[in-house]
């Protein structure tokens, strides 16, 4: 795996200050004439095209503009908008509440045929039923302190989970044990979550595969990812959500994908681990 999953940002960023760079050097301009030009000071120029702070859409129009590069303007605002998107804070996406991010979801659930899906700590977001989804997202909404919108929330993602059932798609989906095992929410609605699943296991396009604590592990326990067919992946840290496109780092997570799979047990081997969840419930 790489070293961090926001490599493909950081690229992504190199990318747009690249970009700058050269447009500056192919006007033949150095540091201090593009400061002249746009009225900056020249450690903000610096900045911009080590990619040290990143340009709004003002400030490529500007160096473009003082390049005499205004033609070039447009494809470095789009690759700049790229890099805005492949490392995103919760904070914002979540800032006017969680519904609407709910529902930023559904074209590119729409549009994946193939869904592959890794969960460490919680019930993919797919299988999830209304109480488990309400528990959850309440529990991040108190931790970020977002809009309370859980109940608009609840209904955008069970709407968006309709994917599972209509059109054509498939789900490869593979959680750690442990996901079964982690409570949200009290002991009805884990019950209510779990037998959800064994029914879910049963629908013809999807393969649900448990990863067992006592498998011998040849792949360590990382975050929670998603891969939509082989172009994009998606993977959740604590403070952001980040988007990789850079096909080498897609190919690892598919990589990873592949060494989770034959670490799980499916059928009836998994359908027993996702019963004993269940049989193991106690009141809290």
């Amino acid at each position: 795996m790489t070293g961090s999953p926001s490599t493909s940002a950081e690229a992504a960023r190199k990318r747009v200050a690249d970009m700058l760079r050269e447009i500056r050097r192919d006007a033949g301009l150095q540091v201090k004439d593009v400061a002249g030009r746009t009225g900056w000071y020249a450690s903000k120029v610096s900045r911009l095209q080590s990619g040290t702070t990143p340009p709004s859409d003002d400030d490529i129009r500007a160096w473009c503009r003082a390049c005499e590069a205004e033609d070039q303007a447009a494809d470095v605002i789009a690759a700049s908008r790229t890099a805005e998107n492949a490392y995103v804070e919760w904070r914002r996406l979540q800032r006017t509440g969680m519904r609407r991010l709910q529902e930023s979801y559904v074209p590119l659930f729409e549009r994946t045929r193939t869904f592959r899906v890794y969960s460490s700590n919680v019930i993919p977001g797919l299988l999830q039923t209304g109480p488990y989804v309400a528990a959850l997202l309440s529990s991040i909404s108190e931790f970020r302190g977002t809009r309370n919108d859980i109940e608009e929330a609840v209904a955008a993602r069970l709407e968006r989970s309709r994917v599972i059932r209509e059109g054509n798609h498939r789900f490869s989906l593979l959680v750690e044990e442990a996901a079964l095992r982690h409570r949200v929410g009290d002991v009805d609605t884990m019950a209510g979550q779990l037998d959800h699943l064994l029914t879910v296991m049963s629908y013809p396009r999807v393969s649900f595969g448990v990863i067992p604590f006592s498998s011998d592990r040849r792949m360590w326990v990382i975050e929670t990812f998603s891969v939509y067919d082989e172009e994009q992946a998606q993977v959740e840290l604590l403070t952001a959500q980040v988007n990789v496109t850079a096909p080498t780092e897609v190919r690892q997570y598919l990589k990873a994908f592949g060494e989770y799979a034959k670490l799980a047990v499916y059928g009836a081997e998994a359908r027993a681990l996702v019963t004993a969840a269940a049989d193991a419930l106690e009141p809290a």
